[in-house]
């Protein structure tokens, strides 16, 4: 089951506002362990980055300068997703960037069904605590020292693994070997006494009850055998 962990970096919050996408990254999965193949691509928005948004992810106007705008990134992306199901850490948010990007390029755009939201599936399993993705990282124990700012790819890796503990986490190998350890049972051998055989001999009472019994029985087997 191949399954593509995303995320994005924009310059703010809301496309139709015109804000744009900065940074697409993606980690691909199968049976939601990494591969370690990924897609990832810094973007020019061809407008600045906002000092707030900056903040968040560090990428800079100076940095985006010379990087390709959406249009030449948007086959390499669209053929490394494929048909694949999308998992995403608050989707809407960024399929409504994506989408937003692929409209302007005519091309199509992704269905929502096609999203598997890690946020909502952390507020149904932990209703009440934290659901951003760090928070999800310190409660399953993942590494976030290399996460100083937010990155696309960074970010899809570390959702790859908060996926994966999610649904239920690594699980251990089940082993059908067969049991080699023996238990050795003693038995003892107990001498039993030989009982000749005896002939018993039916009485004369036996016989004649026996006689009386045989001429009540209608159609008897033997009779019908021998006819």
């Amino acid at each position: 089951m191949r399954e593509i962990a995303l995320d994005t970096e924009t310059t703010g919050l809301d496309p139709f506002a015109g804000h744009r996408v900065i940074e697409i990254g993606c980690v691909e999965m199968f049976n939601r362990i990494r591969t370690g193949n990924s897609f990832q691509a810094y973007i020019n928005p061809k407008r600045d980055v906002p000092e707030e948004a900056f903040r968040v992810h560090g990428i800079s106007n100076a940095f985006l300068a010379d990087k390709p705008v959406f249009a030449d990134i948007a086959k390499g992306f669209v053929e490394f997703i494929g048909d694949s199901k999308l998992v995403i850490h608050n989707a809407q948010f960024d399929l409504k960037f994506i989408n937003y990007e692929l409209n302007l390029l005519d091309i199509k755009q992704i269905h929502n069904d096609r999203a598997i939201d890690t946020m909502l599936i952390a507020r149904r399993k932990f209703p009440g605590a934290p659901a951003k993705l760090d928070a999800l990282c310190k409660r399953f124990n993942i590494d976030l020292s290399a996460r100083t700012k937010h990155g696309a790819l960074l970010d899809s890796e570390l959702l790859a693994d908060v996926y994966l503990e999610l649904m239920g986490g690594r699980q251990e190998t089940l082993s059908f070997e067969e049991d080699k350890s023996t238990v050795k049972i003693e038995v003892q051998k107990v001498a039993k006494p030989v009982i000749p055989a005896r002939s018993f001999p039916a009485s004369e009472i036996e016989i004649t009850a026996h006689q009386a019994f045989m001429k009540k029985v209608k159609n008897p087997i033997w009779e019908l055998e021998s006819n």
